[in-house]
């Protein structure tokens, strides 16, 4: 697959909206500069810096539509609280926040991660909490958050669904969703990014795992191993009913798994020293369902989100990339390949025999 198709590819991507359905995270990063070891514990004492507070989760997803030029339209709940508040703040100017339920009783989930560095260094964690993350549901929010969920799917391009385990999202409402959508006569792409749940979903277009929720959902060890991998991809594929599924491997690389068609295995972009992985698979999926709606095929769809994962765990914290640094990105492989032999975007294909394909997604 050339550089003009997916650079012609992103030129449509402007405007088409994407409904993100799910799980929104309050990301806190607190920075800090190490001025010593405590004498109280073999612990470090941090002098506090700064307070950032971004969209997770879904809202991490839908920023990354927004900034790829496309239009999300954010179905999740929130909290009355500052974190609630400061999330919203932080959403893209073409992320519609009218669905965003706030809930009166429910604290905004929160992962906090605290970073500590020195004046002359990159500042690396050391340490998350998380706070409300698998609180419980009230029955009048979720009657609420279903009914603008199937709203909102209504006028949508695609849909991406985030359940990063709360219990809000569930197998049984998004099949209602994908009724609801056929009832309409409205055949649009349902992509799924789940942490804990993957092989309870059923029928949808794609979903997007990475390689140890597939090890955990499988019970398996992939590692280096082509023919596990090939295993549990076509395994995935059966057992869910997908029309694709695309698991990131971190350093290893992705894997496109199509019924009925070879793997392929797309090679990584950018280099191995990654600067953080914080929601790189919120925009994978992001860009996956996007590329979707404008029409591209899964491996297009695949070969984009490659690039943009690798551009934004160059960045520190919860990013997104531009459809800019898209473009420049692909420019930029494009380039690469002309001065030193085949792309390393090429196409690699290949069942448990064929060549490894390493990437990170």
């Amino acid at each position: 697959m050339d550089s003009a198709h997916l650079l012609a590819l992103t030129g449509a991507l402007r405007g088409r909206q994407v409904a993100v359905v799910g799980d929104v995270v309050a990301d806190e990063f607190v920075y800090g500069r190490v001025a010593r070891v405590s004498r109280e514990a073999p612990v470090l004492i941090l002098e506090y810096d700064s307070t950032d507070i971004v969209p997770g989760g879904a809202g991490n997803a839908a920023n990354n539509v927004a900034a790829l030029g496309g239009r999300a339209t954010l179905v999740a709940v929130v909290g009355r609280d500052v974190a609630g508040r400061r999330l919203v703040a932080a959403l893209h100017r073409r992320v519609d926040a009218r669905h965003l339920l706030r809930a009166v009783n429910g604290p905004t989930p929160v992962k906090t991660r605290i970073l500590a560095g020195g004046i002359h260094s990159a500042k690396q964690q050391v340490v998350r909490i998380d706070r409300g993350v698998a609180r419980p549901i009230e029955r009048g929010v979720r009657a609420r958050f279903e009914r603008a969920a199937l709203e909102a799917v209504g006028r949508a391009d695609a849909v991406l669904v985030s359940d990063y385990g709360s219990g809000l999202v569930t197998p049984r409402f998004v099949a209602r969703l994908r009724t609801s959508l056929r009832r309409a006569g409205r055949s649009i792409p349902v992509l799924l990014d789940t942490r804990y749940r993957l092989l309870q979903y059923r029928g949808l277009t794609a979903c997007t795992p990475n390689e140890s929720e597939v090890e955990q959902a499988l019970g398996v060890r992939i590692d280096d191993n082509l023919r596990v991998l090939e295993r549990v991809g076509r395994a995935i594929l059966e057992r869910t009913r997908m029309q694709a599924v695309l698991i990131t491997r971190g350093s290893r690389g992705m894997a496109l798994f199509v019924p009925n068609a070879p793997t392929v295995h797309i090679p990584i972009f950018g280099t191995d020293s990654i600067v953080d992985v914080t929601g790189a698979g919120d925009t994978v999926v992001a860009t996956v369902t996007l590329a979707l709606a404008a029409g591209a095929s899964f491996e297009a769809a695949a070969r984009l989100a490659n690039y943009a994962g690798g551009l934004v765990v160059m960045k520190r914290g919860t990013a997104t990339s531009s459809l800019d640094e898209l473009r420049e990105a692909i420019e930029k492989d494009d380039r690469r390949a002309g001065l030193h032999g085949p792309s390393r975007a090429s196409d690699r294909r290949g069942g448990p025999s064929g060549p490894p394909g390493a990437t990170r997604g």
